[in-house]
């Protein structure tokens, strides 16, 4: 991984739509079953909207019927960082860009083998990269 990305907030305006901008640096969440990737089957690399970072793997998405796109692992470890999120009056664990601190959605404790996590993910801070045939 290469140095932290690093933006004013004025020019995160200008490279992201308003809710990608919502999602990614205001710590917003999209409706679910409303993303563009949540019941996306395509084969690929899901980058970081804000920075391009390669996140999450196709082949490690699966349907967790909460209407986020669900992960059971991250691409690299360090990629992701994880924090602690005690907003809206509970206690989760916030998944961040590492690269760029983008806000990317939570992880859970209760998802498919071989982890048993689900890193539920906003659609609006992904971009998905399909895989060359």
């Amino acid at each position: 991984m290469n140095g932290k990305v690093e933006k004013t907030e004025k020019e995160w305006m200008n490279d992201l739509t308003p809710e990608q901008y919502r999602v990614t640096r205001q710590k917003g969440t999209e409706p679910p079953f409303s993303g563009k990737y949540w019941n996306t089957k395509a084969a690929g690399t899901y980058r970081c909207i804000c920075c391009g970072e390669p996140l999450f793997e196709s082949e490690t998405k699966f349907d967790s019927g909460t209407g986020w796109p669900s992960f059971y692992a991250p691409l690299d470890k360090s990629s992701v960082t994880e924090e602690e999120d005690r907003t809206l009056w509970m206690r989760r664990t916030e998944v961040v860009c590492s690269k760029c601190d983008a806000h990317l959605g939570h992880v859970f404790p209760d998802g498919p083998e071989p982890t048993g996590l689900r890193y539920c993910i906003n659609s609006a801070s992904l971009k998905l990269d399909p895989k060359k045939e």
